[in-house]
Order: C-alpha cells, then structure tokens, then sequence
C-alpha cells in the first residue's frame, strides 16, 4: 500500500486548492472526493448566483473569467474542473471516506473503495451536506425538503419556504416566477438584512 504524504479528503475549491499546493511542492497526494468534482457546488441550486465576485472564487491566481460580475452556478463547475482536468490532479471521486485513524504517526483511510495510508490528513469536506435542522414536528415528512435545486419541481404547488436570508428569498422568488403558491415564513418583521442588495428590491416587488 502506497504512503501519501497528504491524504486530502473532499474535492471542493479547498480539496483542489491543496492538491495544486501539494504538487507544487512535489508531495505525494491523492484527492478523496465522495461525488464529482466540487460536489457540493454540483449540488447547489441550478439556477444559483453567488454572492462573490468571480475574483474572489479564483484559486492559485487562475483566473476566473464569468459572463457577469457575479458568476452563476454552471460557470464555476466549468472553471474548477477545468483547473482538476488541466493541471492533472490526482482525484478520486465518487470515493467516500468512511474511516480515519491513527496508528504509529500514521494515518490510516478506509473508503467505500479502498485503504490509503498517509503521513498528513487534510480535511476539507465543506458544510452544505449538514442541514440546519429546526427539529420541529413533520420535519421527517417526504414533503419536506432540506435541499432546493429547481423551481421547475414546484409550479402550480402550494409551496412553504422557511428562512429569510439569500438562500430562502431565490428560492422564495423562483419558485413565484415558475407559479407556486408561495408563503415565506421568517422570525423577525422583514427578510434578512444581509440578502444580496440586488436580490432585495425584487423581494420588495412581489410584497
């Protein structure tokens, strides 16, 4: 069994940042990536804009060229999997890390398909696959979601929206542009003050 001097586990901006670091400084490495490449980006809504301009998203100084100043979902899939493809990462995906230990100054990596053995372990798995659970009765029920993707899903459906930050107000207004029935149902007396100012006067529209 080959000795990695890093296993990396995830294959998000972070996961390929440092496999880019790694085999700058011509280190051993493998990738660990439990979906495709930057899976939780692959995972987020189809229509997502983010917040960041692209400059701020681009690693190692590549640049990240966006049709707009904010850059939308699809364009990042294209420009992190053109950095994994180009610079020949070493990735494994569809691979999921389902034990990490320690044994004599060695890491020892089960995954869903194999065993690695490392000296260093970097942990770059992200946060968007943990819901923020409200742990409220019928919170298990199939009709409830944790996870939003497409408006498409929701038209001509009476459709709850729970939150009031950027998140739950694309979605909120997606889902109304595509005729859902749409409630948000928020905690304070308006939406969030750190919703996208260019998002904020559509909310404000549609009140």
């Amino acid at each position: 069994m080959e000795l990695f001097d890093i296993v990396i586990i995830g294959g998000g901006p972070i996961g390929i940042a440092c496999g880019l670091e790694a085999q700058k400084k011509e280190l051993s490495y493998v990738i660990l990536e439990k979906g495709p490449i930057v899976n939780s980006l692959f995972n987020y809504p189809t229509n997502m804009q983010f917040f960041s301009s692209s400059e701020r998203l681009e690693i190692d100084e590549i640049p990240f060229i966006s049709k707009e100043a904010k850059p939308k979902r699809d364009e990042a899939l294209e420009y992190y999997r053109r950095i994994v493809t180009t610079n020949k990462l070493n990735i494994h995906l569809f691979e999921k890390v389902e034990d990490v230990k320690k044994l004599n100054d060695i890491f020892q990596v089960n995954t869903s398909k194999g065993h690695y053995q490392a000296k260093n372990i970097i942990v770059a798995t992200g946060f968007y696959d943990i819901p923020n659970l409200l742990n409220v009765p019928g919170e298990e029920l199939p009709k409830v979601s944790h996870y939003y993707d497409n408006p498409h899903f929701y038209a001509g459906q009476k459709v709850a929206v729970v939150g009031a930050s950027n998140s739950a107000i694309d979605a909120a207004l997606e889902c109304w542009r595509k005729g859902a029935e749409v409630t948000l149902i928020i905690r304070g007396a308006e939406v969030g003050q750190r919703v996208k100012y260019w998002v904020r006067p559509r909310y404000h529209q549609q009140d």
